[in-house]
């Protein structure tokens, strides 16, 4: 499965990241393989609509399921418009690489 990870930086070691539409960087992910690249969130900065923008963002890159910690009302509607599974990770400080890796165990259920 292609995921997309809010993380606070470019890196699988890096802290995740509790906003999906804020969040600096996103982490695609294939579950299956690992292989990862890190890419930018291009409407991180955004005055407004940094959800809906990190949204279609999800949707251009493909992904089947975002995980992150929190998805505004409206990132949430386009995210579920697009068919794209919302997944939150449980608080506590945990890397990218611990959320795949969590995922991959069944241990993080859908919104």
């Amino acid at each position: 499965m292609i995921l997309l990870i809010s993380v606070q930086q470019a890196d699988m070691n890096s802290p995740v990241d509790d906003r999906f539409g804020r969040s600096t960087w996103f982490l695609r992910v294939n579950s299956d393989t690992l292989d990862w690249q890190a890419l930018e969130n291009p409407g991180s900065n955004n005055r407004g609509g940094a959800g809906v923008a990190a949204a279609q963002f999800a949707v251009d890159q493909k992904v089947e399921a975002v995980i992150s910690g929190d998805f505004g009302p409206n990132a949430a509607a386009a995210l579920q418009t697009a068919g794209i599974q919302m997944i939150q990770f449980p608080s506590g400080g945990l890397t990218g690489n611990a959320v795949v890796q969590l995922f991959r165990q069944g241990a993080l259920a859908a919104k």
